[in-house]
């Protein structure tokens, strides 16, 4: 679907885009944009799409964001539904970090986490930190695996968006720097047609402290949108990728979409769509979906 004008897009937490806050919303848009006509609810008290004729983006960002609204301006003529969808899992599809989870059956979480939060800043190499991190694990019984899958949770709106944009025609992988331990089981769980990720060696019911070379890594994950958009015939342009950490930006910044989800600062500011207080049913907004459309989770 392409548009004849500009389309911006405001989402809310759910039932929230009312009362002042609509009202502190509106006042804003007077102020910083030429609007083509009145909005259209794509979720009442929640998401909207507004025809725009030109707006001031930089002045009217912050304002938004100090209103807790994320937002996402599309140029007439965009291609707003994709046709390939490209996730991160730790801290975007799921609530955790699952390998610093991993680490808190080990007595060492602190420890792990510390490294796992300058990895996914940026400040230290994504595939030397997995490495040390692993190698920390050495010793683990296999158990500790399934009770930190046990314990790990869903991101709200992860199987809406999954499964929405399946059932109109999208491809969908999970594609992690973590491991196929779990990637399996919530890409089946959530409905995503397939998972790459990273592998531990287990020997005789305990972690070895080895992962599997070559090592998903940031280029690993950039090489995997481009191979989905090539194996399904599209352009990525055509393609959303989500993720939080720095070893999604080579994704994000390459795809048609691509979505900082609640993610780490150098993140944000290298991307040019971001999710900072809605749920992940926004990138579906964002693409123009009403919520009645929306698939029912499995």
């Amino acid at each position: 679907m392409t548009e004849t004008h500009d389309t911006l897009t405001i989402v809310a937490a759910a039932g929230t885009l009312r009362g002042m806050l609509w009202e502190r919303c509106l006042a804003a848009l007077v102020r910083h944009a030429d609007l083509a006509g009145p909005a259209d609810w794509l979720r009442p008290e929640t998401a909207c799409d507004w025809p725009v004729r030109a707006l001031n983006l930089q002045q009217l960002a912050p304002v938004l964001h100090a209103l807790e609204l994320d937002h996402a301006l599309h140029r007439a003529g965009e291609i707003r539904r994709k046709r390939v969808l490209i996730a991160d899992m730790d801290s975007t599809i799921v609530q955790t970090e699952t390998l610093d989870e991993i680490a808190a059956e080990a007595g060492i979480k602190d420890r792990i986490a510390a490294i796992t939060a300058r990895s996914m800043a940026g400040e230290i190499d994504f595939a030397d930190a997995l490495i040390e991190r692993v190698a920390a694990l050495k010793g683990l019984e296999e158990a500790a695996l399934s009770r930190t899958l046990a314990r790990t949770r869903v991101m709200p709106g992860a199987a809406a968006l999954v499964q929405t944009m399946r059932a109109h025609g999208a491809t969908c992988w999970l594609v992690s720097g973590g491991f196929s331990y779990f990637t399996s089981h919530i890409a089946q769980l959530v409905g995503f047609h397939a998972d790459r990720s990273n592998r531990l060696f287990i020997d005789q019911g305990r972690l070895t402290g080895e992962v599997e070379w070559p090592i998903l890594d940031r280029d690993a994950k950039l090489s995997a949108l481009q191979e989905l958009c090539a194996e399904a015939g599209v352009s990525l342009a055509e393609s959303v990728a989500v993720g939080d950490g720095a070893n999604d930006l080579a994704m994000i910044q390459a795809a048609g979409m691509g979505v900082a989800f609640k993610a780490k600062p150098a993140v944000k500011e290298a991307a040019r769509f971001q999710v900072n207080r809605a749920d992940l049913t926004t990138l579906l907004y964002f693409q123009g979906y009403r919520a009645t459309g929306f698939a029912a989770a499995r």
